[in-house]
């Protein structure tokens, strides 16, 4: 379900729940933003010239910290707020198999980005769903740009928008980027997600074998009873079942533990801003 409330400009700046701390170790300057968007997407969707469109000539390029991925960031402004804009490699998942799935992955889990966009073409609509649907699982502030919908229309296909929003819970934009078509609503949209006036509870995969619920439901509240302000441990949870190392590594390391107190922080902050009102 998606939702708007109304929150107060006071509060706006309040609702970043980014984590400065990572960002900073991934060479993000988050100086004079008030917001960070990453920008996923399967290869070949348009993600480029999403990103182009929203930044302009206010990006530059560089490499992750000690890999040999390439990064381009950039900036753009919206109702007043600076939005910093990091464009993450061209993955077809989230599963860590490659050096830019990782990249993609831990941006996502342990930079928090206020929101993240997902570029999908909608000639494939089917294949490209299935990174959207990971990237739910670590997080609810998503924005779907569904993009190329042109070519859609030249193949004859119709795509219910409305429900393919209704279905996923998150705002989905129809877009045309290389033509401008859709970008001031996805701006809204990714607005409106950030500044916290649009809240969703995406779909999540819902299991069928019993064992395995029972499995999800035990780890998870193990991982819940030790890192209560942990954001998604149902899928910290789902990933160590399927022997993720690097998130094991993680919790070795005390990642998830930087990551838990960064939402302790958030949760902090907000329940001061309800007080003062």
């Amino acid at each position: 379900m998606t939702t708007k409330t109304n929150p107060t400009p006071d509060s706006c700046a309040s609702c970043a729940i980014h984590n400065l701390a990572v960002l900073r170790k991934l060479g993000v300057d988050m100086t004079d933003f008030d917001f960070v968007v990453a920008l996923a997407g399967n290869p070949n969707t348009g993600k480029s010239t999403v990103f182009n469109a929203l930044t302009g000539l206010r990006q530059h390029t560089g490499n992750w910290p000690g890999k040999t991925v390439s990064r381009a960031e950039g900036g753009f402004e919206f109702s007043g707020r600076k939005f910093k804009l990091v464009d993450l490699p061209g993955t077809y998942s989230l599963l860590a198999t490659s050096l830019d799935e990782e990249v993609a992955r831990d941006f996502i889990l342990f930079g928090r980005p206020d929101v993240t966009i997902v570029v999908v073409d909608a000639t494939r609509l089917e294949r490209n769903l299935n990174l959207v649907l990971q990237v739910l699982e670590i997080t609810n502030r998503v924005v779907v740009a569904l993009n190329l919908m042109d070519e859609a229309r030249r193949y004859g296909l119709q795509i219910d928008v409305r429900r393919l929003a209704r279905d996923l819970r998150v705002p989905v934009v129809p877009m045309v980027a290389r033509q401008g078509e859709g970008g001031p609503e996805l701006l809204q949209a990714v607005y409106e997600v950030a500044n916290g006036e649009t809240t969703s509870k995406p779909y999540r995969i819902k299991y069928a074998s019993p064992a395995l619920k029972k499995a999800i439901s035990q780890l998870t509240s193990l991982i819940e009873k030790r890192y209560p302000n942990l954001p998604n441990a149902r899928w910290v949870a789902l990933r160590l079942l399927d022997g993720d190392e690097r998130i094991a590594e993680a919790i070795r390391r005390g990642e998830l533990g930087d990551l838990a107190r960064g939402g302790q922080r958030q949760r902090a902050a907000q329940l001061q801003v309800i007080g003062n009102q």
